[in-house]
């Protein structure tokens, strides 16, 4: 009972989740605890969906998970943090809710350039950069929309988000690819659009040759007639 009063009192705000973040940190720096936060959460989406239980990454998620989960304390604070995200992009999927959470915390890294686009310019640039949909998915059947630097995931959010007020199902007719060189706001990136149930996949790295997959699994990644959509 308690615990089915407590998710619904969840509202999926920013101050509902960093109240619960703080409290991890009480022996930890902020960037320590989200990245083990992130990672966790991230490898748990991937494993839940993921169909052969015996593949090398599968254990590999598996083991990164349980270590994550032990530095944060226990399952029950990094879980109320994944409800909040879940409960946030449920009532409004038009914001970063983590882009936004990871600059408030002051954790981006400067050396790698980073500054994360704010959502409203991201949906401005999805806009006008949105082509001809229509034609494309007639002749191939899906289109694919490409961020070469997707930072947590605002500018292909705003895509989803245009494509499902034009009318097309984003979640049948629309393969989402991003890429990262920070791992972890690659993943943050991946969480975000699995919530929103986009297919496709995020590659970590300078190349193309590996990526988290939104339908979860590693894999390799093509982006042959993309709609290219960035900030750079």
């Amino acid at each position: 009972m308690n615990a089915k009063k407590e998710a619904q009192t969840i509202q999926g705000t920013k101050q509902e989740f960093l109240k619960i973040f703080r409290e991890m940190c009480y022996a930890r720096n902020a960037w320590q605890v989200w990245e083990d936060l992130i990672s966790a959460i991230a490898c748990s989406l991937a494993n839940s969906t993921d169909p052969d239980k015996t593949n090398v990454q599968y254990k590999e998620r598996e083991r990164e998970y349980a270590q994550c989960i032990k530095r944060l304390g226990g399952v029950d604070k990094p879980a109320k943090c994944f409800a909040i995200m879940v409960e946030a992009l449920e009532r409004d999927p038009e914001q970063d809710f983590l882009g936004e959470l990871y600059m408030e915390l002051n954790l981006r890294n400067h050396w790698k350039g980073q500054f994360f686009t704010p959502y409203h310019i991201c949906d401005f640039m999805a806009k006008i950069t949105e082509g001809n949909i229509d034609g494309e998915i007639e002749k191939k059947g899906f289109i694919s929309i490409f961020d070469p630097a997707c930072g947590a995931g605002a500018t292909l959010i705003a895509a989803a988000n245009n494509a499902k007020k034009a009318k097309h199902n984003f979640q049948n007719h629309i393969l989402f690819v991003g890429q990262d060189i920070d791992r972890i706001v690659g993943m943050m990136c991946y969480i975000q659009l699995s919530l929103l149930g986009c297919a496709g996949y995020i590659c970590i790295g300078k190349d193309k040759s590996s990526g988290i997959c939104l339908c979860s699994e590693w894999r390799y990644g093509r982006y042959d007639g993309c709609f290219i959509v960035s900030n750079q």
